[in-house]
C-alpha cells in the first residue's frame, strides 16, 4: 500500500475541503462519489481499506471501530465545528509528511 496518502471524505466533510485538496493534486474520493451514501460505518471503513484510502470523518463511531480492532487504512478524525481551513491544513500536512503505509491502522486527530 505504499505511496502517497489518498483520502475518502465522509458526508460530514464539506465540498470546500474536497475541492481544495484536489486543487493541490491530492487524490480524494467522497462517500457520495463511491455510491456509499447511507451505508453503514463498517462498510465505509472496509471500502476505505479496500481502496487504500484514509477515512476523513467527524463521526466518533469510527474511533469505536478502531478501538474494537477493525482493520483500516487510516482515520483522520475531525472534531465537530472545525473550520474547513483547519481541516484542509491538517490533511495537507498528513499528505506531506506521511505515506499510505504510515497511516494503516493509525488515527490522526485534527
Amino acid at each position: 500500500m505504499s505511496g502517497p496518502v489518498r483520502f475518502c471524505l465522509d458526508e460530514h466533510v464539506g465540498r470546500l475541503v474536497r475541492r481544495a485538496l484536489r486543487q493541490r493534486g491530492i487524490d480524494v474520493e467522497t462517500v457520495a462519489e463511491a455510491g456509499r451514501l447511507g451505508g453503514g460505518d463498517v462498510a465505509h471503513i472496509a471500502r476505505a481499506m479496500e481502496t487504500s484510502r484514509v477515512l476523513v470523518t467527524q463521526d466518533a463511531d469510527f474511533l469505536r471501530l478502531h478501538a474494537e480492532g477493525h482493520a483500516h487504512a487510516g482515520i483522520a478524525d475531525v472534531a465537530q465545528q472545525t473550520p474547513p481551513r483547519r481541516i484542509l491544513d491538517g490533511l495537507v500536512l498528513i499528505h506531506a509528511v506521511l505515506d499510505a503505509d504510515d497511516m494503516v491502522g493509525h488515527v490522526e486527530f485534527l
